[in-house]
């Protein structure tokens, strides 16, 4: 029996493979307290840019939430990976990107604190 030509669409689909996939996630706030720790932006292959990007904070550890909205009494992405592979490579970089800002906010006060320690009237401005 032959292939119907929706079969042989999908088939070719299943076929098909796609050039590698760069994500280049920013953090834009970082939320100390409750399940959203971080909002976030993410740019794909310098083409595609997805805003609204949360890292939660669950039960079994970080996550990162994709945009979405509301329908009855559930939440339905906006948009989101279509593969194993991809998510993964996006949570691995909305994450990577989320403790390397949770290091730099750290290292910050750190030396905001040092700063303070060394000249207590405050800091100075050199022209």
């Amino acid at each position: 029996m032959a292939k119907t030509q929706n079969q042989a669409a999908k088939a070719d689909n299943k076929e098909k493979t796609y050039g590698p996939l760069h994500y280049e996630a920013r953090i834009h706030s970082l939320y100390p307290e409750g399940n959203v720790r971080a909002s976030a932006s993410v740019n794909i292959n310098g083409c595609f840019a997805v805003r609204g990007v949360k890292v939660m904070e669950g039960p079994n550890g970080l996550f990162v939430s994709m945009p979405s909205y509301k329908s009855g009494d559930e939440y339905k992405d906006i948009c989101f990976p279509c593969t194993k592979e991809a998510r993964a490579k996006l949570q691995e970089a909305v994450l990577g990107a989320y403790e390397q800002s949770l290091q730099q906010n750290q290292s910050q006060e750190h030396r905001s604190g040092q700063e303070a320690q060394e000249s207590p009237s405050g800091p100075q401005m050199t022209m």
